[in-house]
Protein backbone atom coordinates (compact mmCIF):
# COMPACT_ATOMS: atom_id res chain seq x y z
CA UNK A 1 0.00 0.00 0.00
CA UNK A 2 1.42 3.42 -0.92
CA UNK A 3 2.36 5.87 1.81
CA UNK A 4 -0.22 8.52 2.68
CA UNK A 5 0.81 12.14 2.82
CA UNK A 6 -0.42 14.40 5.57
CA UNK A 7 -3.33 16.70 4.91
CA UNK A 8 -3.04 20.35 6.00
CA UNK A 9 -5.41 19.61 8.89
CA UNK A 10 -3.02 16.96 10.22
CA UNK A 11 0.02 19.19 10.25
CA UNK A 12 -1.03 20.61 13.62
CA UNK A 13 -2.59 18.52 16.36
CA UNK A 14 -6.05 19.38 17.66
CA UNK A 15 -4.58 20.75 20.90
CA UNK A 16 -2.30 23.05 18.90
CA UNK A 17 -5.12 24.31 16.68
CA UNK A 18 -7.44 25.25 19.56
CA UNK A 19 -6.71 26.88 22.91
CA UNK A 20 -7.41 25.08 26.18
CA UNK A 21 -10.29 27.45 26.97
CA UNK A 22 -11.87 26.87 23.55
CA UNK A 23 -11.56 23.09 23.91
CA UNK A 24 -12.99 23.13 27.44
CA UNK A 25 -15.91 25.30 26.31
CA UNK A 26 -16.54 23.00 23.35
CA UNK A 27 -16.68 19.94 25.63
CA UNK A 28 -19.09 21.72 27.99
CA UNK A 29 -21.41 22.43 25.05
CA UNK A 30 -21.17 18.87 23.76
CA UNK A 31 -21.78 17.32 27.19
CA UNK A 32 -24.84 19.54 27.84
CA UNK A 33 -26.35 18.71 24.43
CA UNK A 34 -25.35 15.04 24.42
CA UNK A 35 -24.96 13.86 28.05
CA UNK A 36 -24.79 10.19 27.01
CA UNK A 37 -21.94 10.69 24.55
CA UNK A 38 -18.19 10.88 25.05
CA UNK A 39 -16.23 13.50 23.08
CA UNK A 40 -13.28 11.73 21.46
CA UNK A 41 -10.48 13.18 19.35
CA UNK A 42 -8.73 10.67 17.09
CA UNK A 43 -5.61 11.71 15.22
CA UNK A 44 -3.13 9.85 13.08
CA UNK A 45 0.30 9.35 14.59
CA UNK A 46 2.51 12.13 13.23
CA UNK A 47 5.00 9.70 11.64
CA UNK A 48 2.37 7.31 10.29
CA UNK A 49 2.89 6.46 6.61
CA UNK A 50 0.65 3.52 5.83
CA UNK A 51 -2.76 4.06 7.40
CA UNK A 52 -5.09 6.48 5.63
CA UNK A 53 -6.17 9.71 7.29
CA UNK A 54 -9.65 9.77 8.80
CA UNK A 55 -12.18 12.12 7.26
CA UNK A 56 -12.74 13.74 10.66
CA UNK A 57 -11.03 13.88 14.05
CA UNK A 58 -13.95 14.49 16.43
CA UNK A 59 -16.34 11.69 17.41
CA UNK A 60 -19.26 11.49 19.83
CA UNK A 61 -19.31 7.96 21.18
CA UNK A 62 -21.97 6.19 23.29
CA UNK A 63 -20.85 5.32 26.83
CA UNK A 64 -21.71 1.63 26.47
CA UNK A 65 -19.69 1.07 23.28
CA UNK A 66 -16.73 -1.25 23.87
CA UNK A 67 -13.24 -0.59 22.59
CA UNK A 68 -13.67 -3.57 20.26
CA UNK A 69 -16.77 -2.00 18.72
CA UNK A 70 -15.10 1.39 18.48
CA UNK A 71 -12.00 -0.02 16.77
CA UNK A 72 -14.27 -1.84 14.30
CA UNK A 73 -16.05 1.43 13.49
CA UNK A 74 -12.76 3.26 12.91
CA UNK A 75 -11.30 0.41 10.84
CA UNK A 76 -14.44 0.34 8.67
CA UNK A 77 -14.35 4.11 8.28
CA UNK A 78 -10.79 3.82 6.94
CA UNK A 79 -11.70 0.76 4.81
CA UNK A 80 -8.80 -1.25 6.21
CA UNK A 81 -8.18 -4.82 5.17
CA UNK A 82 -8.27 -7.47 7.91
CA UNK A 83 -4.52 -7.98 7.38
CA UNK A 84 -3.66 -4.33 8.06
CA UNK A 85 -2.36 -3.68 11.56
CA UNK A 86 -4.10 -0.95 13.50
CA UNK A 87 -3.25 0.28 16.98
CA UNK A 88 -5.26 2.82 18.94
CA UNK A 89 -3.22 4.54 21.63
CA UNK A 90 -4.87 6.40 24.49
CA UNK A 91 -3.28 9.78 25.22
CA UNK A 92 -0.55 8.91 22.71
CA UNK A 93 1.03 6.47 25.13
CA UNK A 94 -0.80 3.25 26.00
CA UNK A 95 -3.28 0.72 24.72
CA UNK A 96 -6.62 0.10 26.40
CA UNK A 97 -8.14 -3.31 26.93
CA UNK A 98 -10.55 -4.16 24.12
CA UNK A 99 -13.19 -5.28 26.61
CA UNK A 100 -13.46 -1.88 28.32
CA UNK A 101 -16.40 0.37 27.58
CA UNK A 102 -15.75 3.85 26.30
CA UNK A 103 -17.16 5.17 29.60
CA UNK A 104 -14.45 3.27 31.51
CA UNK A 105 -11.70 4.51 29.20
CA UNK A 106 -13.03 8.08 29.43
CA UNK A 107 -13.22 7.96 33.23
CA UNK A 108 -9.59 6.89 33.50
CA UNK A 109 -8.02 8.82 30.63
CA UNK A 110 -9.96 11.97 29.80
CA UNK A 111 -7.84 15.06 29.33
CA UNK A 112 -8.25 18.05 31.63
CA UNK A 113 -10.06 19.81 28.78
CA UNK A 114 -12.70 17.04 28.80
CA UNK A 115 -11.84 15.32 25.51
CA UNK A 116 -10.56 11.76 25.28
CA UNK A 117 -7.52 11.78 22.98
CA UNK A 118 -6.58 8.78 20.87
CA UNK A 119 -3.89 8.27 18.28
CA UNK A 120 -3.95 5.56 15.64
CA UNK A 121 -0.94 3.98 14.00
CA UNK A 122 0.38 0.91 12.25
CA UNK A 123 3.15 -1.25 13.70
CA UNK A 124 5.83 1.07 12.38
CA UNK A 125 5.04 3.54 15.18
CA UNK A 126 7.02 1.34 17.53
CA UNK A 127 10.15 1.50 15.41
CA UNK A 128 9.83 -1.95 13.92
CA UNK A 129 8.46 -3.23 10.66
CA UNK A 130 6.70 -6.57 10.89
CA UNK A 131 5.00 -8.22 7.95
CA UNK A 132 1.22 -8.71 8.18
CA UNK A 133 1.81 -12.48 8.23
CA UNK A 134 3.80 -12.22 11.47
CA UNK A 135 1.14 -12.79 14.09
CA UNK A 136 3.38 -13.51 17.06
CA UNK A 137 3.78 -9.84 18.05
CA UNK A 138 6.72 -10.91 20.18
CA UNK A 139 8.47 -7.58 19.71
CA UNK A 140 5.45 -5.71 21.12
CA UNK A 141 5.21 -8.06 24.06
CA UNK A 142 8.89 -7.43 24.73
CA UNK A 143 8.05 -3.76 25.09
CA UNK A 144 5.23 -4.59 27.50
CA UNK A 145 2.62 -3.54 24.94
CA UNK A 146 -0.42 -5.60 24.09
CA UNK A 147 -1.47 -5.02 20.46
CA UNK A 148 -5.03 -3.96 19.64
CA UNK A 149 -5.27 -5.68 16.29
CA UNK A 150 -8.70 -6.88 15.39
CA UNK A 151 -9.16 -10.10 13.50
CA UNK A 152 -12.43 -10.09 11.56
CA UNK A 153 -14.26 -13.38 11.07
CA UNK A 154 -15.33 -14.55 7.64
CA UNK A 155 -18.95 -15.67 8.07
Amino acid sequence: MPPFNKTPQQIKAFKQRKSFATRKQEVAGIRSKFPNKIPVIIERYDKEKYLPPLDKTKFLVPHELTMTQFVTIIRNRMALLPTQAFYLLINNSGLASMSLTMAQVYKDHQDEDGFLYMTYASQEVFGHSVSPKDTSDMWLQGLGIKPLTLRLRDD
